[in-house]
This record gives structure tokens, C-alpha cells and sequence, in this order.
């Protein structure tokens, strides 16, 4: 029994680390290709809704020096959005073209390329060449180096050719077909503004689980001014802007939190069951050391301890079992996933010092506290009668 109980705390252990790593894992993955495609806080033009026709708001601001002094703050870059059709061949598809100048920071999408390579955005020389995603050029018979026209609709409606310099896939399916990065000259071009006229700056940060208190300090730097036309500035931050998908990531810490309690409720369980079976095979030693005049509570702690050892046994086991599987999982990807449907194309694995500690520390804490109340049963043990136990 003593045995099945230490197997029921390294087995549950084991799972709360694999449940914590996956969900950790699947959430920082997510979040950070989100943040790749729209940073983590934006600055538009106040009166631009949710398309992705918006209004210029200057490039040269007054606050982005001081934004870029901040410790907090990585990166400020501008962008221009417009929507557009792709036209090659006999296919057409409806995206977004993303415009970026040349303080964009290609971090993300280095990772992400998977043929050809990015290009260079220059101030002074409009280049042709875009990034598009493995999903546009499958499906419309693209690849590195050709070349394709986008048509879009306003008035006049306007047209423009492009090279394919590289194809990226994040696997985050909802951006991938949707955006096409190119130089954001095209833009300020198409419509009609001039150079010193962009949708607005995308600001990077150091930290995202301060991402709201850090965007109201953005906020309180870029202030409430006015632009020439008489229209404002908003500050938005990728929680805001995509809401619907943070919020179901949210909802993956209740399952976890659901998991957590009854792997602890089935590792207590197992060691009180434990505790009692050790109580009851040892009642005759126990009515000795009460007849000697041991106390009660002495007697107690021996048992404690003795459980504090079998938890701890478990806890090795379960750290090996939990950590074993997480590395496996991270370096060779066993465990495949549908990117349609979870955006990744394999569980994802995040191994933290501080969670596995927290795990270990929690699990000993309660454990021991459960085993507590069953250990009330050695002070009702009668001497005389524990003597002739048998």
C-alpha cells in the first residue's frame, strides 16, 4: 500500500508538470506569434475603426523620443495597413498589405521563413518585394522570386507589382492568409499621403504581464494632443485589438486549475490511505511508546516524518516522469497537433524553474497538511489495548 501510495503522488505530480508546461507553453507560443504580427501596443489615428483602410497620422511625433528612452520599451516602429487582391493567374485572394519602414524589427519572422530570405526597407528607394506567407503561395502557385500583381479598389482603383522575396508560415492560420508585408512607401503612396503620413507605430515591450499598466504609461506619454486635422491618437494594446483570442487562451488556466486540485485531491487521498494502513501496522509499537509515557503529539511526528519521506520519494519519481516527458515533447516534437484548429503544429512545452519549484512545494505542503487529520487517530489509541493488538 505504502508503495501505491508513493506511485499515486509521483504519477499526479508528473501530471500537474505536464499540464502546467503544455498550457504555459500553448499560451506563450500563441501569444508571442500575435505579438509578431501587431506588437504589443499600438498608436492610431483615434477615428480609424477596425478595418484595415485607416487615417494617417503624422510619422514625426513629438513623444517618440521620449517613448524611446524608456526602459521598458524595445522597439517603436510605424506601419500602414490597406486592403487588397492578389491576382496570379487564374486565382485571386483578398489580404492585407503591411507596410514597414526601415526601423521594423524582423526578429519574429526570421524565425518563421521558410524559403527565400527577408528584404532590405530603405528610406530613400521604394522596393518591390514582399513576404508573404506559405498559405497565400500554395494557394495561389507562388514561390520565391515571382511575381504577382495586387489590385486595389478605391478611387481610381490602382494596381501595383510585386516580387516574392521570401514565404513565411507561423501556422497561426487567421494571420497567415491575411497579411503580405511590404515596403510602406507602396501605401503612402496609394493613398495619396506623403512621407511624413503613416497609420501609426507598433510598440514593443519588455514585459506582457504588465501589458495594461505598461499601455496606460504609454498612454500618459503620448497624452491627448491633437493631429493638423483636428483628430486624436489612441493607444490600444493586442489584448484590446484581438480580445476574443486572449480571452480563450485565459480560459486554459481554469482547466489547469482544475487538473492541479484533483491530481492533489488523488495524492492526498493515496497518502492518507498510506498513513493508515502505516498507523495500523504499527498499533502495537504505538501502545509500547504510550505505555513509556511518549506523547501523543511526539508519536505523531514520528509518522509525519516517516510520510514527509514517502511524499518526497514520490516527488522525485514524479519530477523524473513530468520532466522526462516535457523534454521529450520539446526536442523531438512527438505529440503532433492540427495548426487549423490550434494554431501550432505540435503541443508546445514550457519548462520553468519556478513553476516545477512551486509544484513541488505546494504538493508537499498540502499533502502533509491532509495527512494531519488522520494522524489524530494515533491519540485514541488505547495502550492497554494497542498492546495486545495483534
Amino acid at each position: 500500500m505504502l508503495t501505491i501510495a508513493v506511485i499515486g503522488v509521483a504519477l499526479s505530480l508528473a501530471v500537474m508538470i505536464i499540464s502546467v508546461a503544455i498550457v504555459t507553453g500553448f499560451k506563450y507560443e500563441i501569444t508571442n506569434k500575435i505579438v509578431g504580427f501587431g506588437s504589443h501596443i499600438q498608436i492610431v489615428n483615434f477615428d480609424s475603426n477596425e478595418s484595415y483602410e485607416t487615417q494617417p497620422v503624422k510619422k514625426d511625433q513629438e513623444f517618440l523620443d521620449k517613448l524611446r528612452s524608456e526602459p521598458y520599451i524595445i522597439n517603436v516602429q510605424a506601419f500602414a495597413t490597406k486592403a487588397g487582391i492578389i491576382k496570379s493567374g487564374t486565382d485571386i485572394q483578398g489580404v492585407v498589405l503591411k507596410g514597414i519602414g526601415s526601423d521594423f524589427d524582423w526578429t519574429f519572422f526570421k524565425n518563421y521563413i521558410t524559403e527565400g530570405n527577408i528584404f532590405t526597407v530603405r528610406d530613400s528607394v521604394r522596393t518591390n518585394m514582399v513576404l508573404i506567407s506559405r498559405y497565400i503561395a500554395n494557394l495561389l502557385k507562388l514561390g520565391v522570386g515571382d511575381e504577382f500583381i495586387m489590385y486595389f479598389i478605391q478611387d481610381p482603383p490602382r494596381m501595383r507589382r510585386f516580387e516574392v522575396s521570401g514565404i513565411y508560415e507561423t501556422s497561426l492560420e487567421e494571420f497567415d492568409r491575411t497579411f503580405v508585408l511590404a515596403d510602406i512607401n507602396h501605401i503612402q503612396r496609394l493613398n495619396d499621403w506623403n512621407d511624413n503620413q503613416i497609420s501609426g507605430f507598433e510598440i514593443t515591450v519588455n514585459d506582457f504581464k504588465h501589458l495594461d499598466e505598461l499601455t496606460y504609461q504609454v498612454m500618459n506619454i503620448v497624452g491627448f494632443g491633437f493631429e493638423d486635422d483636428g483628430s486624436r491618437l489612441r493607444v490600444t494594446s493586442i489584448n484590446e485589438k484581438y480580445p476574443q483570442i486572449f480571452d480563450w487562451l485565459n480560459l486554459q488556466d481554469m482547466n489547469v486549475f482544475i487538473i492541479l486540485i484533483l491530481m492533489l485531491v488523488v495524492a492526498g487521498f493515496n497518502m492518507v490511505a498510506g498513513l493508515l494502513i502505516l498507523i495500523l501496522d504499527r498499533t502495537n509499537m504505538i501502545g509500547i511508546l504510550k505505555a513509556l509515557g511518549t506523547a501523543n503529539l511526539s508519536i505523531r511526528k514520528i509518522f509525519l516524518y516517516q510520510a514527509g519521506f514517502l511524499i518526497i520519494k514520490g516527488l522525485f519519481w514524479g519530477n523524473l516522469i513530468g520532466l522526462g516527458i516535457c523534454l521529450i515533447q520539446k526536442y523531438f516534437a512527438i505529440l503532433k497537433l492540427d495548426q487549423t484548429s490550434y494554431y501550432l503544429t505540435a503541443v508546445p512545452v514550457n519548462l520553468s524553474i519556478y513553476h516545477l519549484l512551486a509544484l513541488n512545494i505546494v504538493t508537499c505542503i498540502v499533502i502533509l497538511l491532509i495527512l494531519i487529520i488522520p494522524s489524530v487517530v494515533i491519540s485514541r489509541i488505547s495502550p492497554v489495548k494497542a498492546i495486545q493488538f495483534n
